[in-house]
């Protein structure tokens, strides 16, 4: 009886998380693909939204990046950013995203932080602020410390000197984090 119960959770340790990761993709696709569906003709071909609304997306970016376009949509932008409610959602996920892709990525700088100056104690995360000048703390750096299977963390302060840099690649240092220390190399 205990192989058998053994057997059934190590198939729960492999159906779960493959289940919940097709669900999530079914949805995403089913959810992108009825994007446009009121707005073509017929009974619709199933994932012609979803391809059309990555073609439009890319047809943005191009736009985005183009110096003759780049002045409208940095119009749109400005628009956008002066709403006040808005500007909120805007913004935040203009950050959020920004800091994962793009040329301001912001947790490209992994770190390996002391917590105490005479305690053994480590943490890793990612400086976001080299200079806190601004706030009267020349000698100290923002750190974040992504918190595990979720979306948020910490920002904290440091001394620069209970401060190194880790010789990793940022991807890697994430996935690890966001794993719990599971998942990386």
């Amino acid at each position: 009886m205990k192989r058998i119960a053994r057997y059934f959770l190590e198939g729960l340790l492999f159906v779960i998380p493959l289940a919940v990761t097709l669900y999530v993709l079914y949805k995403v696709f089913v959810t992108v693909d009825g994007l446009l569906r009121p707005y073509l003709p017929g009974p619709g071909i199933p994932g012609l939204g979803f391809v059309l609304t990555l073609v439009i997306i890319t047809l943005v970016g191009i736009l985005a990046s183009n110096v003759l376009t780049r002045g409208l949509l940095s119009l749109v932008d400005r628009l956008f950013e002066k709403m006040p409610f808005v500007k909120l959602i805007y913004s935040s996920l203009k950050d959020l995203i920004g800091a994962f892709v793009g040329d301001k990525k912001s947790f490209d700088k992994p770190v390996l932080v002391r917590l105490a100056p005479d305690s053994e104690a480590k943490a890793i995360g990612f400086i976001t602020r080299e200079s806190l000048d601004a706030f009267g703390l020349a000698d100290h750096v923002a750190v974040y410390f992504p918190q595990s299977y979720n979306f948020a963390g910490n920002l904290l302060i440091f001394p620069r000197t209970q401060v190194e840099p880790l010789e990793a690649d940022s991807a890697d240092v994430m996935a690890f984090l966001i794993s719990g220390g599971v998942s990386g190399k």
